[in-house]
């Protein structure tokens, strides 16, 4: 399973589209048989899965080496799983919102070269980051 992974990497950490399709294409070769269904995910889902391909290299590298959202997610099922159900949807909301309020006084994970990668955010979004 290393190496699966290790040839799912080389897609997904090359240095543009058209390296990463003669990766997926070697994935294809080596691994087509014994795990179609991946090999077909990623080639059915190629535009969404390498749309990261449009952002500069620093911000690439936080998308595909930190798992946020999974990991925010996480916590907030964590804060939320106590209840079988919530009375309203603002209950829900309110809970959720708790939540992330306690997560964020927790938040210290440090985002290697940050002070680049958000001058890569505010040239690419400049209308949206106030500073």
């Amino acid at each position: 399973m290393k190496e699966f992974t290790a040839d799912m990497k080389d897609i997904y950490t090359s240095v543009n589209r058209e390296q990463a399709a003669s990766a997926l294409s070697h994935f294809e070769l080596k691994w087509g048989s014994k795990y179609r269904h991946a090999v077909q995910s990623w080639q059915r889902n190629w535009n969404d899965l390498t749309a990261f391909f449009d952002f500069p290299v620093e911000i690439r590298t936080i998308i595909y080496t930190t798992n946020l959202i999974e990991n925010l997610n996480g916590k907030i099922r964590k804060y939320t799983k106590t209840k079988m159900s919530f009375p309203t949807d603002d209950a829900l909301r309110k809970s959720v919102w708790l939540a992330l309020q306690e997560i964020e006084k927790k938040w210290t994970m440090p985002i290697r070269n940050w002070g680049m990668v958000m001058n890569q955010f505010l040239a690419i979004f400049e209308n949206r980051i106030g500073i």
